[in-house]
């Protein structure tokens, strides 16, 4: 019904930015709240940010605030994950999910991505 596409990661070193992009298709999907995830070798998924389609709600993990933004493009379809002042504890794969509601439980996620990955050199 929803299929996302996650773009965009790569190494780069401390202190870089790196914009994702998670192109989104299917039927309806303005229904949805668009979210980013991590996950690091070893642990467990975990929000980063949140974003409805109306930018009306946007939510960010407190690991994150400050230094990521999201943002939609609604004409193109995607959402995008501005990461700046990047650190080493950022390196993970990242995931863009759509949920019917909006969370930071990876578990209210309908649908996922396949993930980007993000390596930060130290």
């Amino acid at each position: 019904q929803v299929q996302l596409v996650e773009s965009g990661g790569g190494l780069v070193q401390t202190g870089d930015s790196l914009r994702l992009s998670c192109a989104a298709s299917g039927r309806t999907t303005s229904r949805y709240v668009m979210g980013w995830f991590r996950q690091a070798p070893g642990k467990e998924r975990e929000f980063v940010a949140a974003i409805s389609w109306s930018r009306v709600t946007i939510d960010y993990a407190d690991s994150v605030k400050g230094r990521f933004t999201s943002t939609t493009d609604n004409a193109k379809n995607t959402v995008y994950l501005h990461m700046n002042s990047l650190k080493p504890e950022d390196t993970a794969d990242y995931y863009c999910a759509a949920s019917l509601i909006a969370s930071r439980n990876k578990d209210e996620y309908i649908f996922w991505g396949r993930g980007t990955r993000v390596t930060v050199s130290s």
